[in-house]
C-alpha cells in the first residue's frame, strides 16, 4: 500500500482535473471489480456484486474522494508575477512558500507583498506565484491555469508525509479493501469521487445515480495530538475513527453501533470521532434522493490541507482490516 499512495500522493489532480488520478484507479482496480464505469462527473464507480447464495443483499455505497486543493491563477501582473484564488480549502498559513506545479507543467514559488511585521499572517490576496518570468508576456501560465503543492512522499518511521493525503489515504484504502475482500453478502459500489474539497459534489452525483442502502465515506480528520491543538480525541496510531459526528452531518447511529460492535469484536483499533470543523462525501450521500442510512471512517491526520499532510501507515492497515469485516458479514439493520 505504501507505494500505491506514494504514486497517488504524488500525482497531480485539484478539484475537477483529477485526470491523471483517475487513470491510476482505473488501472488498479480493473481486476477487482465486475463492474466499472465513469460518471459525468469524473466520478469512478466500481462495483462489486454480491456472493451468489447472498439473501437480501444491501447496496452499499462507499466513497473516497481523489480531487485535492489547489490554486488557481486570477492573474498575470506586467513583471509576470501571477495571481491566484484558491480551489477548495487552501490556508494562507500553509500556502506561503510553497511550491507549486501547474497542470501545464511549470512550476512556481509562492511569494508574498512586503509586510510590516515577518511574524503577521499573510492572506492569499497578498501572495503571488514566481515562475521565473520576466514579463507578462513572458509568462507561461495564463488566467484559469490550474495549480497543486509539489512535495515528495517522506516515510519517517510509522510515519507517512505527503502532500494530498486528503484524501488519497482513502483512495488507497479503499482499492486495497477491494483487494483483500474475498466475497460480500452486499452489493458493494467502491465510489473515487470528484470535486469533494469544493462542495462534495461529484458524491451528491454518483450517490443519486446509485440510489444506496448505506453509504459510507472513507477521509481523512484533523487530529488533537499536537501542541495548542483544537481539543479533539483523535489521535495518530491509534487506530481509524469511526465519526459520529462532524459540521455537515450526524452519522446514523445504526451505522456508528454497527462500526463500533464489529471493531470491538475482530479486536480492531478505533477511536470515535466528533470533528468540530469541516465534513466528507457522506453529507452528500446522506443528502441524496429521500435520504441514506450514512456514516465514515476517517483517518487520522495531522497538518490537514497542507503540502505536508502526516499519517500514521498503522492506522491505513487497520482502516483496511475493519472494512474487509464490515463488507464480508450480513448487516442486521
Amino acid at each position: 500500500m505504501k507505494q500505491l499512495l506514494k504514486t497517488l500522493t504524488e500525482t497531480f489532480g485539484p478539484s475537477g482535473y483529477e485526470d491523471a488520478v483517475r487513470r491510476i484507479i482505473l488501472k488498479e482496480i480493473k481486476p477487482l471489480a465486475d463492474e466499472i464505469r465513469v460518471d459525468a462527473l469524473g466520478s469512478v464507480i466500481a462495483r462489486v456484486t454480491p456472493a451468489k447464495n447472498a439473501k437480501n443483499p444491501k447496496k452499499i455505497m462507499l466513497a473516497a474522494h481523489m480531487d485535492e486543493i489547489g490554486l488557481m491563477a486570477s492573474h498575470i501582473d506586467k513583471s509576470g508575477f501571477v495571481r491566484f484564488t484558491n480551489v477548495g480549502g487552501t490556508f494562507g498559513r500553509y500556502t506561503l512558500g510553497t511550491r507549486v506545479h501547474f497542470l501545464n507543467g511549470t512550476s512556481g514559488v509562492v511569494g508574498y507583498d512586503r509586510l510590516e511585521s515577518v511574524d503577521e499572517t499573510v492572506p492569499m490576496s497578498k501572495m503571488f506565484i514566481d515562475v521565473g518570468a520576466r514579463s507578462q508576456k513572458e509568462c507561461p501560465v495564463t488566467v484559469g491555469d490550474v495549480a497543486a503543492f509539489e512535495r515528495p512522499f517522506t516515510e519517517m518511521g510509522t510515519k507517512l508525509v505527503a502532500k494530498s493525503m486528503d484524501d488519497r489515504t482513502g483512495v488507497a484504502v479503499l482499492i486495497e479493501t477491494m483487494r483483500a475482500l474475498k466475497s460480500s453478502p452486499h452489493d458493494l459500489y467502491f465510489v473515487f469521487t470528484t470535486q469533494e474539497e469544493v462542495g462534495v459534489r461529484g458524491a451528491g452525483a454518483a450517490a443519486y445515480g446509485i440510489d444506496p442502502d448505506l453509504g459510507l465515506a472513507i477521509d481523512v480528520t484533523p487530529t488533537g495530538d499536537t501542541p495548542g491543538a483544537i481539543k479533539m480525541e483523535m489521535k495518530l496510531g491509534k487506530g481509524p475513527c469511526v465519526k459520529i459526528r462532524d459540521a455537515g452531518m450526524l452519522a446514523d447511529p445504526r451505522v456508528v453501533e454497527w462500526m463500533v460492535n464489529t471493531a470491538e469484536k475482530a479486536r480492531i483499533p478505533y477511536q470515535r470521532e466528533v470533528l468540530l470543523i469541516g465534513s466528507t462525501d457522506a453529507r452528500a450521500v446522506q443528502l441524496t434522493r429521500a435520504g441514506v442510512a450514512a456514516g465514515a471512517l476517517s483517518i487520522p491526520v495531522r497538518y490537514v490541507h497542507s503540502s505536508s499532510e502526516m499519517v500514521d501507515y498503522e492506522d491505513l492497515t487497520n482502516s483496511v482490516k475493519l472494512l474487509t469485516v464490515l463488507l464480508s458479514k450480513p448487516i442486521s439493520f
